[in-house]
């Protein structure tokens, strides 16, 4: 019985070993299977015989000469240089670093299933088990801990992760959890092949046996690295642990030995070899997890020789100290501590426990029956909770499938009913927060300060994950700011390595497996924090496709937080955020907090306060108005009350957002008449606020800014008494307000919270309430400047998302209609030097294949509209009865070198879309298209041109690929 016990043990934990090999986890020896070190090897080993059946074959261990127990632990230890790349999903670190008692996908706690059972559920084919005879001999690192806490459980899966995506092989073991004496010496033989040990250690493992062996063992090895996690080198000495000295060891000091019956000497040996191992001082505490991880993998990386990993990690970290943030920290943030810490109590807090970490209470789906156990369905609600005091049953879904509903529908559909039919009366409730740990929402209107505690919170906790990734969720433009994190996670999300020599890929698979290559990325073990700031939508703008298909799955190390004007957002019960606290508002409108107010300048501020909504965006620019000029609030609450606003409309949804604050607006005038008295009749700063409004929303660069405010003509002179009230307003000034270069306007524009600073050099911006009201009070001059600018100083590399912003003026996207007309010169450079390479780019580099395509079809509309025009007669100004009249002009006859360029550029874009589309598999459009572009060209030219010629090669290439693609699918 023993023999077939230990048999259908080493079954099973072969056939869990298999199924954890297609996770991004699986890449090391969780402690599921990491076997009890001990110093005698089991004896039973050798006479086991272990056959694994899969769909494709099986595979055998020779019980010879030991080589089953050899083999086993092969299969355990994976390909550790390459899994991490090709591994789909992060396994739950519960269940890779866990004993016996595993986790069920849809239910509670189950035993560990009948190995019969898991051979029907996964099948185990020969790849997805490696036998290379290498494998157990090339462990880099040994890693051991103790603990069942959420953040040591994150850390270590951090580490491994960390570990392994560099290159370097570890094997992962906590040995409190093994259950099996032949998973002994798999762990003995990886403790001996390891080139270092890494001891985790805490608070608790000084009590604990397996820890006290670990490091013995090391330390007499001499290749030792003990990592204090939430203690310091210093803590652990063995007079304070056994006299329980300090508030560290008061609770889990003592004779720690005598706990699991140890040796004191050996256990004095192990703690007092702590302090020799001097030249590691890895100290991971709450603010310094990222450090901690990044310095020990260079160390280790440098012992081991790899300093091509030393210096891809230092390369990485110059970029992301840079780049990480949007924004520099609000060194002057006010209040919302109630709402951070809601926030990490959402993405680290536990649900009921440290054993059940990411564990989410959902209501069950709509279309389920409710789960009932022993209870009949019409037995009611009442009669169920007398019965010894049973309540409710929650469904309870792990991390490996989430999925967020309704809960109001979930309510209604779940409702019980008594006998005699009647509903259940009970007024329905709002629903609570019932997302899970991982994702969080904050919702709340413009301008109320979402952005300022999404950044607060990164900053705060930044060190807790590898990477804070900020995507603005503008619908436009959220999937190329997700796409662009492609640079940080260092993946290839081009269309080059994504076509298959077998097959050519649709349009839409190279989107998918682009937005798969990052998604991918994002559901390792490795924690990253994905900030989507101003979510417009929960659908993509170009293909009504859903957000949340670009998220990692909720649950998994990765975080995400929201920050949306909209109610709800995929069903998740948002963080509403409500307004700051009166002394909060009053502090942030103070200005200067050493200034004394009087009770009727108080009651003026709060006025203030009352008249704006108590809008953060308003508070901040008081405050800011008050600190730079000599002016009381009282003053400040006349002048805005007496400033006009401009003659503007109020349709739409965005005017009538704009009109429920017209005291904010008024604000803002206050604001540009500020700025137009202080840099004279030009009012630069005042200009490049209105170009702003026509730029994408993402930071805007200065040189741009500065170009389109130059384009935008001068404002008509006030009347003579705002002026006056104006210069009473400014009169204490300093002299260094008068414009002298844009680095004063731009400087003028920060210090009074009308634009903020980006932490790449050079960048500013705006607020999306500003930009939306500027943008009604200019438009036209404001959108032709724009247009010019990014005409004049355009670059594809550097500003993506300005150059499509540009497109959308010009070319008219969706139900938009055209709001910038150039010039036939101007506007062929636009095409050529603009439009054409960011569609190219954005083909090639991104794999935005249906955005790209329509940039480049409106290109052609325009093209061939310029070119209807043309060829259309100019209009006659003279009679045609005087005979000195020739024949009647068209414009190409006019001006013939301009139409040549025209139409030469026409057959280009043709050309170019041909050529995209066959990246596509549409051959019939590329061959129609490249017809056109070489009529043109052949038109113009001549046949022996080279530019006709390459048309030519062109189109014998997509005829090739037309014939060969129907023969392919002839019957």
């Amino acid at each position: 019985m023993a023999h077939e016990e230990n048999t259908s043990r080493l079954r099973s934990l072969a056939i869990t070993t298999s199924r954890n090999f297609s996770s991004s986890s699986s890449a090391f020896f969780s402690a599921s299977q990491s076997p009890f070190f001990s110093p005698t090897p089991p004896t039973d080993t050798a006479s086991n015989f272990l056959q694994l059946q899969g769909q494709h074959g099986s595979i055998s261990l020779s019980p010879k000469s030991g080589c089953s127990t050899l083999r086993l632990a092969q299969q355990q230890c994976v390909e550790l240089n390459t899994r991490g790349i090709l591994s789909d999903m992060p396994t739950n670190p519960l269940a890779s670093i866990s004993g016996e008692t595993q986790k069920d996908e849809n239910n509670d706690f189950v035993q560990e299933e009948n190995p019969k059972r898991l051979d029907r559920r996964i099948p185990i084919t020969p790849s997805s088990v490696s036998l290379s005879s290498n494998r157990i001999s090339s462990c880099d690192v040994f890693i051991g801990f103790f603990g069942r806490k959420s953040p040591l459980l994150r850390f270590t899966n951090w580490l491994q992760a960390e570990l392994e995506i560099q290159g370097i092989s570890c094997f992962i073991s906590d040995r409190s959890r093994c259950r099996s004496s032949h998973k002994h010496g798999l762990v003995e033989r990886a403790m001996n092949i390891s080139t270092f040990g890494v001891v985790i250690l805490t608070r608790k493992s000084f009590s604990n046996p397996y820890t006290i062996e670990e490091l013995r063992f090391f330390l007499s090895k001499k290749n030792l690295v003990p990592m204090y996690f939430d203690l310091g080198s210093g803590d652990c000495l063995v007079r304070d642990i056994v006299e329980k000295r300090g508030e560290l060891w008061e609770k889990h000091g003592g004779e720690l030995w005598s706990l699991y019956g140890g040796i004191e000497k050996e256990w004095r040996e192990a703690i007092d070899g702590l302090p020799r191992v001097d030249e590691w001082k890895l100290e991971a505490h709450d603010g310094n997890w990222r450090d901690c991880i990044l310095r020990s993998v260079t160390l280790l990386a440098l012992r081991l020789g790899r300093r091509s990993v030393v210096e891809r990690i230092n390369k990485w970290r110059e970029k992301t100290d840079k780049e990480e943030f949007p924004f520099p920290r609000n060194e002057n943030f006010i209040g919302r501590k109630k709402e951070l810490s809601d926030l990490e109590f959402v993405l680290f807090g536990d649900v009921s426990g440290d054993s059940e970490r990411d564990y989410f209470e959902l209501k069950a789906r709509p279309r389920r029956k409710s789960v009932t156990i022993g209870w009949n369905k019409r037995v009611s609600l009442d009669e169920r909770r007398k019965h010894k005091g049973k309540e409710a049953l929650v469904w309870r879904e792990s991390d490996k499938e989430i999925e967020i509903q309704n809960p109001e529908v979930a309510h209604v559909e779940n409702q019980p009913k008594s006998k005699t039919g009647q509903k259940f009366t009970r007024k329905r409730r709002s629903s609570k927060i019932l997302y899970g740990k991982g994702v969080a929402c904050v919702s709340g209107e413009s301008g109320i300060g979402k952005t300022e505690l999404l950044l607060e919170f990164a900053y705060r906790h930044h060190q807790r994950y590898k990477l804070v990734l900020w995507i603005g969720g503008e619908s436009r433009y959220i999937r190329q700011n997700y796409l662009n994190l492609w640079s940080f996670l260092e993946v290839d999300v081009g269309i080059e390595n994504g076509i298959e020599k077998s097959r050519i890929r649709s349009f839409e698979e190279h989107e998918d497996a682009a937005v798969s290559h990052v998604r991918k990325e994002l559901m390792r073990n490795i924690p990253f924090l994905i900030v989507v700031d101003n979510l417009e939508s929960e659908k993509d703008w170009w293909d009504r496709k859903p957000v949340m298909d670009l998220l990692p799955r909720f649950g998994g190390e990765t975080h995400i937080i929201i920050s949306t004007r909209l109610p709800r957002v995929m069903n998740i019960e948002p963080l509403r955020l409500s307004y700051l606290s009166g002394v909060e508002a009053m502090q942030l409108m103070q200005g200067n907090p050493t200034d004394q107010h009087s009770i009727a300048e108080i009651d003026a501020l709060r006025m203030i306060e009352e008249k704006l909504g108590r809008i953060t965006l308003g508070l901040a620019i008081v405050g800011s108005i008050l600190s730079e000029l000599p002016i009381n609030p009282s003053r400040l609450l006349d002048t805005i009350k007496r400033m006009p606003l401009q003659d503007i409309t109020w349709s739409g949804h965005e005017g009538n957002s704009l009109k429920r604050h017209s005291f904010l607006l008024q604000l803002f005038e206050v604001c540009f008449s500020i700025f137009d008295h202080a840099d004279g009749p030009r009012s630069f700063a005042t200009h490049m606020v209105l170009a702003s409004s026509w730029f994408a929303p993402s930071p805007i660069p200065v040189s741009l800014l500065t170009f389109a405010a130059q384009k935008i003509p001068k404002k008509h002179h006030s009347t003579q008494c705002w002026k006056k009230l104006i210069h009473s307003l400014t009169c204490g000034c300093p002299s260094s307000y008068v414009r002298k270069s844009e680095a004063e306007a731009v400087s003028m524009l920060l210090r009074f919270n009308i634009a903020r600073s980006s932490v790449r050099q050079g960048f500013i911006h705006f607020h999306d309430l500003i930009k939306m009201y500027v943008r009604r009070r200019a438009m036209v001059e404001a959108s032709e400047a724009m247009v010019h600018a990014v005409l004049n100083c355009g670059s594809v590399w550097d500003h993506m998302d300005h150059l499509w912003a540009a497109c959308f003026l010009m070319f008219g996207f969706g139900t938009d209609p055209i709001a910038v007309e150039l010039k036939v010169p101007d506007m062929l450079y636009f095409v050529e030097k603009v439009a054409m390479p960011l569609a190219y780019r954005s083909f090639t580099t991104f794999s935005r294949c249906e955005p790209a395509m329509e940039l480049l079809r409106r290109c052609t509309d325009v093209l061939e509209a310029a070119d209807q025009a043309f060829v259309t007669p100019v209009e006659k100004w003279l009679d045609k009865s005087f005979c000195c009249m020739g024949p009647v002009q068209t414009g190409a006859q006019l001006n013939p070198c301009l139409w040549q360029e025209l139409a030469l550029l026409r057959a280009n874009v043709l050309e170019l879309r041909a050529k995209l589309m066959l990246r596509g598999a549409q051959f019939d459009i590329a061959d129609d298209l490249i017809r056109k572009a070489l009529f043109i060209r052949s038109s113009i030219c001549g046949d022996d041109h080279k530019l006709t010629v390459s048309a030519r090669e062109t189109l014998s290439k997509i005829t090739r690929l037309l014939a060969t693609v129907q023969i392919s699918s002839s019957p």
